[in-house]
């Protein structure tokens, strides 16, 4: 989540008058203020408000318009897992409250939970920051030791315990996202069944099962002002308890170097600012993980593919989205490609090498 708000994209509006009316019957102390309302503007998946009523601050977190594939974007779910998880892990915003599509004002379920301060890093640094290398080496080592720290939680001191199957998650998400992809695809792409049989076939035994993120990375993640330590870690969808190293892929698929193939490049965009000199390599991030955890890391080819591999399925649905018409919103209308550049990556880098 950005710490830039924008106004309200069209379509996406809340009724400011209802909002304001629920806020002050469920939220003890509100200011008798009035309420206003900005949208954050990173993320193509679900919607984040930022919500004001004078020096009172909160975050809503809502489903995107339109369908929506099965079991996503569940937002009780979201709350829940916030709620277990942010007494262990500071990073983690305390959630307020849900409210479930039933009685909801916004013919939708949301949550609404605390709004954290601080510097969201994406494509570059803001005005005001001197960058360095040594500040780039800082933030790559700050990522790593909060990724081992939020592996550490002893998960079963919470309720995903019971909200959770750890064994044979790795069989289980590789065969979900195969499905996934199956169910949004919009064309056939040149390779996807050689791909497909590469991961079925080499799925590693896990070495242990952990609380996982899944989403880990940079513009997730908000910084204190003097880069000393995280202080936000959001989008807590696709959290669950799995393979720790399959969270490690997934932040690499987002980490960029400055030497990466032309195919990770996403059409126009500005690369993160993980190309700096300074920050870390994946390999080095990897190998600095496996120093602080303890675990074994030299089967992290399978890990990254997998991640590519879900990476593109996700933009692959947002795709579908847009392409039968259910979302306007123009940024999509080109990730196709970026789909099939992810698929050609993970065969021309792993698959190709290994059969």
């Amino acid at each position: 989540m950005s710490s830039e708000v924008i106004p309200i994209r069209e379509g996406e509006e809340i009724d400011l008058v209802k909002m304001e009316s629920f806020l002050k019957e469920s939220i003890k102390d509100l200011p008798n203020e009035t309420l206003t309302m900005k949208q954050f503007s990173a993320g193509r998946s679900n919607l984040t408000y930022l919500l004001k009523v004078g020096d009172w601050e909160a975050v809503l977190r809502r489903p995107p318009l339109g369908p929506v594939a099965p079991k996503a974007h569940d937002m009780e779910r979201e709350f829940t897992i916030l709620k277990e998880i942010s007494p262990y892990f500071s990073p983690a915003p305390k959630p307020y409250l849900f409210v479930d599509k039933e009685i909801s004002i916004i013919e939708c379920p949301f949550f609404i939970m605390e709004r954290r301060q601080g510097i969201v890093l994406d494509t570059e640094f803001p005005s005001h920051i001197t960058y360095t290398e040594d500040l780039g080496r800082k933030i790559s080592e700050i990522m790593v030791d909060t990724l081992v720290s939020l592996h550490q939680i002893d998960y079963t001191k919470t309720k995903l315990k019971d909200m959770t199957k750890p064994s044979g998650f790795l069989e289980r998400q590789v065969n979900g996202w195969i499905y996934r992809y199956e169910r949004s695809k919009t064309e056939e792409l040149e390779g996807i069944e050689q791909l497909k049989k590469w991961m079925l076939n080499h799925i590693p035994v896990s070495q242990s099962s952990t609380i996982i993120h899944y989403d880990y990375k940079l513009n997730n993640l908000m910084f204190t002002n003097d880069f000393s330590e995280i202080n936000g870690l959001f989008d807590w969808e696709m959290t669950t308890v799995g393979d720790p190293l399959a969270d490690l892929g997934v932040a690499m698929s987002y980490w960029k170097e400055g030497n990466d193939s032309p195919l990770l490049q996403k059409g126009s965009e500005i690369d993160t600012v993980t190309v700096y000199p300074g920050f870390m390599s994946r390999n080095e991030f990897m190998e600095l993980y496996a120093k602080k955890s303890g675990r074994d890391v030299s089967n992290m080819n399978f890990y990254l593919t997998f991640a590519y591999f879900k990476l593109a399925v996700i933009c692959q649905q947002i795709y579908y989205r847009w392409k039968k018409g259910q979302t306007k919103d123009a940024r999509f209308k080109d990730l196709n490609l970026y789909v099939n550049n992810l698929i050609k990556y993970c065969l021309e880098t792993t698959v190709s090498k290994n059969l």
